[in-house]
């Protein structure tokens, strides 16, 4: 049992490791977009994928029930 709880600590360690660097990522390239004037730019170019894959997520739920 041991094992399996050690196992799972060090899962949920890496996994938000992950997600914190992940973050940090996605900060820096916005940080760095904004200071060269182009967040504007990419948020247009952005928009319409994120408007599809939110879409797409909708209909796999509405799918499933």
């Amino acid at each position: 049992m041991q094992r399996y709880l050690d196992f799972m600590l060090i899962r949920f360690g890496v996994l938000a490791g992950g997600i914190v660097v992940l973050a940090l990522v996605i900060f820096a390239v916005a940080l760095s977009l904004k200071r060269r004037g182009r967040l504007d730019e990419a948020r247009r170019y952005a928009e319409p994928a994120a408007r599809a894959v939110l879409r797409a997520a909708a209909r796999r739920r509405d799918a499933r029930r």
